[in-house]
């Protein structure tokens, strides 16, 4: 994988810089690549990953971000899995590399993502993260979680959900792959 020339922390927003296309325009080693160089190689053993097992990231909500000469710099993914009968959009990883981390791009990601998700008819959005970040830029709550299951480990307050305004969202149950 090609490493990114680094972004001086003095130059505008690393985000201004991007290209965001679906992420089907990058090669999968690439994104792999990306998921270890961001996240480390046992990323694997997480409850994230139990919760999509044997699914595929949804094209349409999943993005990559680019540079002027194409070297990925990050990528975002959403799955498909389910809460009982109700279906749900499960959002991430959001990777970023780590040389050009805490500039815009995950960000950019994040809102290309609900925009494509807000402007379908997709069912509500669930997610594991930082309440703090995923609430405050992206209305992410972990109200209304504290019902569901899931198989592994997570801090209930980073077990998070956001749906549009009317949109159901199951208040119990397991949370499960939803393979298609």
């Amino acid at each position: 994988m090609s490493h990114p020339a680094k972004i001086d922390a003095a130059n505008a927003n690393a985000a201004d810089a991007i290209d965001i296309v679906p992420i089907a325009h990058v090669s999968e080693d690439a994104v792999e690549a990306l998921l270890d160089d961001a996240f480390g190689t046992d990323r694997h053993g997480r409850t994230a990953y139990r919760l999509r097992a044997g699914t595929r990231a949804i094209p349409a909500l999943s993005f990559a971000a680019l540079d002027t000469a194409g070297a990925l710099l990050g990528t975002i993914q959403c799955w498909p899995v389910r809460i009982g009968d109700a279906a749900m959009v499960m959002v991430g990883p959001v990777a970023v590399e780590p040389a050009v981390q805490r500039g815009g791009i995950g960000r950019a990601l994040m809102q290309a993502m609900l925009d494509a998700a807000d402007a379908g008819a997709w069912p509500p959005l669930m997610m594991i993260g930082d309440p703090e970040y995923y609430g405050r830029f992206f209305g992410f709550s972990a109200d209304g979680t504290a019902g569901w299951i899931v198989d592994g480990p997570v801090e209930r307050r980073r077990l998070l959900a956001r749906a549009r305004a009317g949109q159901p969202m199951p208040a119990a149950g397991e949370v499960l792959p939803r393979p298609e």
